[in-house]
């Protein structure tokens, strides 16, 4: 039964409705989420869950169930550029299987120093283990099945009409707050008269323009295609270019390829589909194709707002990209776990309604930022066109597979080696951070430089050879103490208390070259929120951070 009262209703049940189900629950916050689909994602969709949404899964218990799943733990997640996966190999960017990322990770600094590595994986199965971990919360209604349409905004709470999508059954719920995650033609932002902004329409030879997915079986691939297995496999060629994820690395596979003008996608049949995929090994390899459509590469795109009032937008509907990089879903996972605890906090009294203004402030720019890393990676991949002697067995042809070898090596480390995309990401100028002055390291996307300057991700280490620095952390607030002879925490503790806040007290000398200051405050999200050497200032600091 559809609760007729919530704290957050949530429509839309991908990644970032599914996350922010998860954050609000741990929060003890209800909420109802409303999906038309009869359940979690069948088609297999995004593949890359990156290091910093690892680490949010991590932050939530749940990380190693993530990392379970998908391909098997054994299993190469390389990046391989083929002419056809049964021809010539072309370049191959090397990455650790799941089981090498749980022991490299503890011996790895610089740049990815992480308390997790990526892990490449379908999204249908992170969806199912962000459903099952929500629906373990008290207070959180989870209801596949159900369309949201149409709300009204009060000023005092939003009215929801829901409906069953079987038999036409409707519900009103009334909300305090409402989270459109519906996707990009979400009608929650058509509803607020936003659009999107940016760039779309985009056409290159590959990766813009019309796209045909296919998700394919084919247990025979491995036995057909002479090349060591990997996990995300491209082909370039003048007939069928495509790329392809490996699912469950045992036969299902994500095959993603470019339209010719001459291809109409309302009339490809599953044997047209069949047909692209053998084109795309260079094989009649037996395959059972288990859905197909098409979809639109070349967006760039970021909503021109992400609220109005008491209403919020996230994940693909207020963002848009072309899946170059892997960047859509995890920026997706970082709206909620932005909006999660800010709204808990306001709904708690912790903090004023106007804290809630900071969530569009803050990960807005960070969508422009990611959709443009993106469209970089996608002009790489898509402008670089196969020569008409890619393939020949001549001399000629040997020439051209050497050249596009390299370009391939090179581009594979740019798009797939990201650590300042990954922990880059900052909230500088937020009224939710308290700055010292100090500026952060330039953004760049192959290169992290890890930086206590408020803002931003805090600064990772390793305290022993299984435990992080991050878990140690609370779920809420975090003081580290990193100064033996500078241990007063008394006013930060109290003024946490006048707060109503849950705030965790570590002391971790190690740190204090890293953080360069004796203490640092960590938001609920895991951003640093304040450094310094004196703690006089506390109410000062959560008053500004809380909008108080």
């Amino acid at each position: 039964m559809l609760p007729s009262n919530t704290s957050v209703m949530i429509v839309g049940g991908g990644p970032c409705g599914l996350m922010l189900a998860n954050e609000l629950g741990r929060r003890g916050v209800s909420a109802v989420l409303v999906d038309e689909k009869p359940s979690t994602a069948f088609n297999p969709q995004a593949n890359a869950t990156q290091a910093r949404t690892m680490e949010h899964y991590r932050r939530l218990g749940f990380a190693n169930d993530i990392r379970d799943l998908g391909l098997p733990t054994d299993f190469p997640t390389d990046i391989a550029y083929f002419t056809r996966y049964a021809t010539h190999e072309l370049a191959r960017f090397k990455l650790p299987s799941a089981a090498e990322a749980k022991q490299k990770i503890h011996s790895l600094s610089g740049s990815w120093s992480a308390a997790e590595l990526p892990h490449r994986i379908s999204q249908k199965y992170v969806e199912q283990v962000l459903r099952q971990q929500a629906e373990k919360l008290s207070g959180i209604s989870v209801n596949f099945g159900w369309r949201m349409v149409e709300f009204s905004d009060t000023g005092k709470d939003v009215r929801v009409l829901v409906e069953r999508v079987e038999d036409g059954e409707r519900r009103e719920i009334t909300a305090a707050y409402l989270m459109g995650a519906d996707g990009p033609r979400s009608p929650v932002r058509e509803a607020l008269g936003y659009r999107y902004t940016g760039e779309t329409g985009v056409v290159r030879d590959f990766m813009g323009g019309r796209m045909y997915a296919i998700y394919v079986r084919s247990p025979d691939f491995y036995k057909t295609v002479p090349h060591a297995p990997a996990w995300m496999n491209v082909c370039f060629n003048n007939e069928r270019r495509a790329f392809m994820a490996a699912v469950d690395g045992k036969g299902e596979f994500a095959f993603h390829t470019q339209l010719k003008p001459h291809e109409n996608e309302a009339e490809i049949t599953q044997e047209d589909a069949l047909r692209m995929f053998q084109m795309g090994v260079g094989a009649p390899v037996k395959a059972d194709i288990l859905s197909h459509g098409a979809w639109t590469a070349g967006h760039s795109l970021v909503a021109d707002h992400m609220q109005k009032g008491r209403v919020f937008i996230g994940g693909d509907a207020a963002h848009l990209f072309t899946p170059t990089g892997g960047l859509g879903y995890n920026t997706a996972v970082e709206d909620a776990v932005n909006i999660g605890w800010k709204l808990a906090a306001v709904l708690k009294g912790q903090a004023a309604p106007s804290l809630l203004e900071t969530y569009e402030l803050e990960r807005r720019p960070l969508a422009v930022r990611n959709t443009a890393y993106a469209k970089t990676f996608a002009d790489s991949l898509g402008l670089y066109a196969p020569v008409p002697e890619i393939e020949e067995d001549s001399a000629a042809g040997r020439q051209a597979r050497e050249q596009a070898g390299q370009y391939f090596e090179a581009h594979g480390r740019a798009e797939f080696n990201i650590p300042g995309i990954t922990f880059g990401g900052r909230y500088d100028g937020s009224p939710a951070i308290v700055s010292d002055g100090s500026a952060p390291p330039p953004d760049a996307a192959n290169e992290y430089t890890a930086t206590a300057c408020p803002g931003g991700r805090p600064p990772h280490c390793w305290l022993s050879t299984d435990k992080s620095l991050y878990d140690t952390f609370g779920f809420e607030w975090t003081l580290l103490c990193m100064n033996p002879d500078n241990v007063y925490t008394g006013d930060f503790e109290e003024q946490a208390q006048q707060h109503g806040l849950d705030l965790t007290v570590v002391t971790v000398a190690q740190a204090r070259d890293l953080y360069e200051a004796d203490f640092a405050l960590i938001r609920p999200d895991q951003i640093v929120a304040w450094r310094g050497n004196e703690t006089q200032s506390a109410n000062a600091i959560f008053s500004r951070i809380l909008a108080r």
